[in-house]
């Protein structure tokens, strides 16, 4: 596939977020870099290092939502993950080099669906063949004693291959009706392979993550394998069987070392939360443990090697974008080497009025288009006047002054309290239309908005 132009990110990315031209920006030409490395002489190729991204912004603006849409225009693996969940070396906690193992698994995953997918067609051909054994097994022409008579010149061999051709035609026929449908409803029954392993749970040291997943490996190969005998049905059959030789047919050699070598060319982690680990204050204990995990990622977005169950992954050109509101800290409280590793900063805005429309109607995703679909479900029409919808987007303006400022979550909070009376007796409304007017949002908001104490509670 042909990877998108920066212009075509942004305007995919444009189809769900609103605002925040920059941050596209941003992400977009590093994701675009990401291909043009891989077009440079070799030579060059290994001195290019990633550019790697800090988003700064408040909570709620788009920063998380940017990641997850990005994770599906990206062709690479990619990974998100909180820093707030790693832990300095030493403590109970993740270590940093677990997100480089988790990454692993990602691309190897990806990379074996990918390879499924092509010997789909051979597997369902092979399943096709299973399931037609069972429908009609081959039978090998009648065995002779000595006591029968024997037959004259040529009349067993006659015999024989009329019968070989009456059982290949019956097969082939059977095929036919099997590719028809018309034994969907037909049970057969298949044998299932299941291995009982016992649950083992590892409490280690950090760098020790996987060894539960190796002791898997190991009580794999003591314990038995058990079948089982399920009935199911043919288009049942047809799909485990056809899951099971396609496992077969993948060559997971091949598979682990295309995704070592795309996780280490193309991979992608979003480190979210980076504000949670900067130190504010060097002479305060828990500061010794944010600082430590600091220094412990330094080393990972700088490039090293890591050890994975599925070998060794340098971590040079894996591409880092972080994200944080800093509030209480700020960029330049993280260490100077790892702000170093952090070349690029964009600054995500805080919504406006017009922004809190914009999110509640534009995107495909659209907070409005979901609530009318899900009241749709049960028969009843729902609809925003445009007044209405300006009002919305007034009071999610007006309590995020007031309270915290959680951006455009406060819109769900208020949408869900709007709606709440509707949602609840919408199985009795069934054919109705409702019209939500401006009138209606004062109505149901007004109590709370004059009660700062309850709208803070509450919304």
């Amino acid at each position: 596939m042909q990877p998108l132009s920066p212009r075509e990110i942004v305007a995919e990315l444009d189809k769900f977020i609103i605002g925040q031209h920059n941050a596209k920006r941003a992400v977009a030409i590093a994701l675009r870099n990401r291909w043009r490395r891989q077009q440079v002489p070799e030579e060059l190729r290994d001195e290019i290092a990633p550019k790697n991204i800090i988003m700064i912004g408040p909570t709620g603006v788009g920063k998380t939502e940017i990641a997850r849409r990005l994770a599906k225009l990206a062709q690479s693996p990619f990974l998100k993950i909180e820093a707030s969940k790693f832990t300095e070396v030493g403590y109970v906690g993740r270590d940093v080099e677990s997100m480089i193992r988790d990454l692993t698994e990602l691309a190897v995953n990806q990379i074996k669906a990918e390879e499924a997918e092509k010997v789909q067609a051979k597997a369902m051909e092979i399943a096709e063949e299973r399931v037609l054994d069972l429908l009609l097994p081959l039978t090998p022409p009648r065995q002779r004693t000595t006591k029968d008579k024997a037959p004259q010149s040529g009349e067993g061999g006659e015999s024989d291959q009329a019968e070989k051709q009456q059982a290949v035609s019956t097969r082939e026929k059977m095929r036919q009706w099997l590719r028809d449908g018309r034994f969907n409803e037909k049970e057969v029954e298949l044998e299932t392979t299941q291995q009982n392993i016992p649950m083992v749970e590892i409490f280690s040291a950090s760098g020790i993550e996987e060894m539960d997943i190796n002791i898997k490996d190991m009580f794999g190969n003591i314990f038995p394998k058990r079948t089982r005998k399920r009935k199911v049905k043919i288009p049942e059959a047809l799909q485990i069987i056809a899951r099971e030789e396609a496992q077969k047919l993948v060559d997971m050699d091949m598979v682990t070392k295309l995704a070592i070598e795309r996780v280490e060319q193309s991979g992608i982690i979003f480190l979210d939360e980076i504000d949670k680990i900067a130190s504010r204050d060097q002479f305060h204990g828990p500061d010794v443990s944010r600082e430590g995990v600091q220094r412990d990622l330094l080393p990972i977005v700088e490039g090293s090697t890591v050890t994975t169950k599925y070998g060794m992954v340098k971590t040079d050109h894996i591409l880092f974008i972080a994200s944080g509101a800093f509030y209480v800290s700020k960029p330049s409280d993280l260490i100077p080497e790892l702000q170093g590793r952090f070349p690029i900063r964009v600054e995500l805005s805080s919504l406006t009025k017009e922004d809190f429309i914009r999110i509640l109607t534009e995107p495909q995703n659209a907070l409005l288009k979901q609530n009318i679909a899900l009241m749709a479900t049960e028969d009843v029409s729902l609809e925003f006047e445009h007044e209405a919808v300006e009002k919305i987007a007034e009071i999610a303006t007006l309590v995020n002054e007031r309270t915290e400022n959680i951006g455009a979550r406060r819109l769900h909070t208020i949408m869900e309290k709007l709606l709440e009376d509707y949602s609840f007796d919408a199985p009795q409304l069934k054919g109705k239309k409702i019209v939500i007017t401006a009138r209606y949002v004062m109505e149901k908001m007004e109590d709370l908005l004059k009660n700062e104490d309850l709208s803070r509670y509450i919304l």
